[in-house]
């Protein structure tokens, strides 16, 4: 099995299921519910090799629940996390959030799996892609973020080496901030104080030394005025 599937195997059985991990390629055991682990495009496949009975469930973010439509019970769990595997490490599960979706038995049976390993279920019956989407901004674009953000740094005489531990504290608390607050009450700095002069003087150094990343923040600015409740204008 996968990272996930054997990391979810571990908390399961922590929580005091009976589970009986399965492997492509041998019989199928009986089982009140079968959470397919696999690859997004191997979930029809395996979906398919399930016998009719059991609540099938998916844990992808970004499928929808067709792969498993043609059981009776179907849906999807799918934790808001990463997980390395139980080899390396199980990281804290008290409250993360988990995305789940269904047929009504199979919804409530998402929703149990979760609580009891200590998820924090949210449904979302909505489109799977926008969901996913989000996922990603978060998790992987915060990263990118922090990366151009420790490149300016740099370009200021900061080692690089140093730079993505100097700024995580600040985009740690604001994230956490955000997540507290909402996020135009979290905003700090020039944005939300309007003051172009400094914005405009952060674009002329970027484009100076870094012009790609100039684009990048003038893109997020523009978003950031918006969000700050003032008009955004050309440049800054």
């Amino acid at each position: 099995m996968g990272r996930l599937g054997r990391s979810m195997a571990a908390l399961l059985s922590r929580a005091g299921h009976d589970v009986q991990p399965w492997r492509r390629g041998e019989p199928v055991p009986r089982a009140d519910v079968a959470w397919l682990t696999v690859s997004d495009r191997a979930i029809a496949e395996v979906a398919a090799q399930v016998p009719a009975g059991p609540v099938v469930l998916h844990a992808s973010g970004a499928t929808d629940l067709q792969p498993v439509a043609q059981h009776e019970h179907h849906g999807s769990l799918h934790p808001l996390q990463s997980f390395p595997g139980p080899e390396l490490s199980i990281p804290p599960v008290a409250g993360v959030p988990a995305a789940i979706a269904g047929t009504s038995h199979a919804l409530e049976v998402a929703r149990r799996l979760a609580l009891d390993i200590g998820f924090e279920p949210f449904e979302v019956p909505g489109d799977r892609r926008l969901y996913h989407a989000a996922a990603v901004m978060a998790g992987n674009f915060a990263t990118t973020l922090l990366d151009a953000a420790s490149q300016v740094l740099s370009d200021a005489g900061v080692p690089p080496e140093q730079a993505p531990r100097l700024l995580a504290p600040l985009a740690l608390a604001s994230i956490q901030q955000a997540a507290q607050r909402g996020c135009a009450e979290a905003l700090t700095g020039p944005y939300p104080r309007g003051d172009r002069e400094v914005v405009a003087a952060h674009l002329a150094a970027i484009a100076a030394t870094n012009p790609a990343i100039a684009d990048l923040y003038e893109a997020l600015g523009k978003h950031t005025w918006r969000l700050a409740g003032l008009p955004s204008k050309e440049g800054v």
